[in-house]
């Protein structure tokens, strides 16, 4: 097995616990590692630091999967799935959550979402693309699905020097899965639909909207398959609006509300930042807004434009909800950490004349577990505020 020797002074990351080690990082190789290998990292001085999956095409050279020194086979990464799944067995309906979520997991690059009798696998890095069938065997083998669907058609995967490509890997796999997420049926698109086919992240997120939609006017901007819009409606609003640029996300939202019998929600296809606007011109009033958009940079090289984004329709949204009632605003954007995107928030609610009342700031469920030495894995921040004017 090759060494990879870092430069001096570039092995605190690795002693830190963060799982990336950057091509900068590296001094020199021992033993002419190749692209996806498995490698041991040391210090300059010789001291072992990990073990890693290995390509110098990405600037995330160095995944690590080990602090071990001793060698990766298919017995290990079958223990890191059997550890993932029984972690999620202790609180998480196994048919609708994250079975696999990357570095978190100790399985770097690697994502498994479960959809109720479907799994869909992504396998984002060189490295780990050829443990993709130990990986399979092993979800097949915990979990029993009817299927396993892959959704690597994902740009990044090019970047580590991989094909983009989706496809049955093993049983079948419908078009449309059903699922529950707190009591709500959603219809998901396991081949075409965004990502995976649906955002898992945020269903502790819609469970805790519950106590303040009861008997409110609710709108939902950026609603794609109207996950949030249904969540108000299930727990007792009295009007639902939900708002999405994509007509065919519009038209599965009002598939999955046909779908729980709701009749008191509708869907408008629209730009959100337009439709916004147009509200606050029209002087228009609502008792809760939501706001779940996708994320506006994935570099911190556009950070600065991505908060004139979160802040422009964090502002409208303020505008729009009558004294009283509350904000529910969200970021993906892994740049945009969890008090800037707050300061961002708060600096809206200046401009827009109001007094934020924080009920709680969350994070992504537990399905998807966040390493506190990187914080890349807390990538979603969602406020919930009362608005007082």
């Amino acid at each position: 097995m090759a060494d990879l020797i870092l430069l001096p002074g570039r092995e605190k990351r690795a002693f830190s616990g963060h799982p990336w080690i950057f091509k900068s990082d590296i001094a020199r190789g021992k033993g002419d590692p190749k692209p996806g290998d498995t490698v041991r990292v040391t210090a300059s001085n010789g001291r072992f630091l990990a073990m890693a999956v290995y390509n110098p095409a990405s600037q995330i050279a160095l995944r690590i999967l080990s602090y071990r020194d001793k060698p990766i086979d298919e017995g290990f990464i079958r223990t890191r799935i059997r550890a993932a799944v029984d972690y999620r067995r202790q609180f998480a309906d196994l048919r609708s959550c994250r079975l696999i979520f990357a570095e978190s997991d100790g399985l770097p690059a690697v994502i498994a979402d479960s959809f109720g009798d479907v799994i869909v696998l992504q396998c984002l890095a060189l490295g780990m693309e050829k443990y993709k069938d130990v990986i399979c065997d092993e979800l097949m083998e915990e979990l029993h699905p009817q299927g396993i669907y892959e959704r690597n058609d994902v740009p990044v995967r090019e970047l580590e020097g991989l094909p983009q490509q989706t496809g049955v890997l093993r049983g079948t796999v419908p078009d449309t899965v059903e699922i529950a997420e707190n009591g709500v049926r959603f219809l998901v698109d396991v081949k075409n639909g965004q990502k995976t086919g649906f955002f898992l992240d945020q269903k502790e997120n819609r469970a805790a909207i519950a106590p303040f939609v009861k008997g409110r006017r609710v709108l939902d901007c950026f609603t794609h398959t109207g996950s949030f819009a249904l969540h108000a409606a299930k727990y007792g609003a009295s009007d639902v609006t939900g708002v999405d640029i994509s007509e065919y996300a519009c038209a599965c939202a009002a598939k999955n509300a046909a779908l729980n019998g709701f009749d008191n929600v509708r869907f408008v296809t629209a730009n959100a930042f337009d439709f916004l606007k147009e509200q606050c011109a029209a002087g228009a009033e609502y008792d809760v807004v939501i706001l779940d958009p996708p994320a506006f940079t994935k570099t911190r090289h556009n950070l600065e434009a991505a908060e004139r984004g979160y802040k422009e329709i964090n502002l409208r949204g303020i505008k729009l909800v009558r004294s009283g009632g509350y904000l529910i605003t969200c970021s993906c954007s892994q740049h945009m950490l969890p008090n800037q995107f707050r300061e961002v928030v708060l600096s809206a609610a200046r401009d827009a004349r109001a007094r934020l009342f924080q009920v709680e700031y969350r994070t992504q469920g537990r399905d998807h577990p966040i390493l506190p030495v990187a914080p890349e894995t807390q990538y979603l921040k969602c406020g919930i505020f009362r608005v007082d004017k």
